[in-house]
C-alpha cells in the first residue's frame, strides 16, 4: 500500500523537481514495482470555497481525476483558516489519518510492506509502530537534506528525483 501526504509530496516536487503535475496512477505503480499494489491513499484537505473560489474548482477537478484513478483512494482532512486572509490556512487531521490508516491496515494484515510518500519527523514512531507490528516500511525521500530520524527508522529509502519520475508526469 501507497500512503501519499500531498502537501509534503508537493512542497517536494515544487522545490526539487520545479513542477507538480504528476500522474498518481503512474507513480504509484513505478514506487510498487514488481509487487502487487493493493492500494494508494491519499491524504490532503479541501480547500474552502467561500475563502478561495478559484484554488477551490481548480482542486475539484484535480480530485476528481484522482478519484477515477483504480486502487486509489482521497482522504481529506480540512484547512482551518484563522486569520485569514492575512494568514494561509492550516491543515487538521490528515497526519492523523494517514497513520491511523497506516497502523490499522497493517494491524489487519492488509499489506505486507507500506510505502510512505513523506519526508515528516511526525512519523517515525508510527513507522516503528508499523514495523513493530511485522510489517516492511519504505519512505520515499527528496533529497539528502530530508529528516535523518525518518531515514533512520525506514527499512528502506526510496529516493526521488527528476531522472526517478521521468516516466511519472502527465502529458501536457
Amino acid at each position: 500500500m501507497v500512503f501519499i501526504d500531498s502537501s509534503n509530496l508537493y512542497h517536494s516536487l515544487q522545490n526539487h523537481c520545479g513542477r507538480t503535475d504528476l500522474d498518481y496512477e503512474k507513480f504509484s505503480s513505478k514506487l510498487a514495482g514488481n509487487r502487487r499494489l493493493v492500494r494508494t491513499y491519499y491524504y490532503g484537505a479541501r480547500i474552502d470555497r467561500t475563502k478561495q473560489p478559484d484554488l477551490y474548482r481548480e482542486q475539484q477537478r484535480f480530485l476528481g481525476a484522482l478519484e477515477n484513478i483504480p486502487l486509489f483512494e482521497l482522504r481529506l482532512g480540512q484547512l482551518v483558516y484563522r486569520n485569514w486572509p492575512l494568514e494561509g490556512p492550516i491543515e487538521k487531521g490528515v497526519d492523523i489519518k494517514l497513520a491511523t490508516d497506516m497502523l490499522i491496515h497493517a494491524s489487519r494484515d492488509n499489506y505486507d510492506t507500506a510505502i510512505l510518500v513523506s519526508g515528516d519527523t511526525d512519523f517515525v514512531d508510527m513507522v516503528q509502530a508499523v514495523k513493530d507490528l511485522g510489517r516492511n516500511v519504505e519512505v520515499v525521500l527528496f533529497g539528502r537534506g530530508t529528516s535523518r530520524a525518518l531515514r533512520n527508522v525506514a527499512d528502506r529509502i526510496i529516493p526521488v528525483n527528476e531522472g526517478f519520475l521521468a516516466d511519472c508526469w502527465r502529458s501536457r
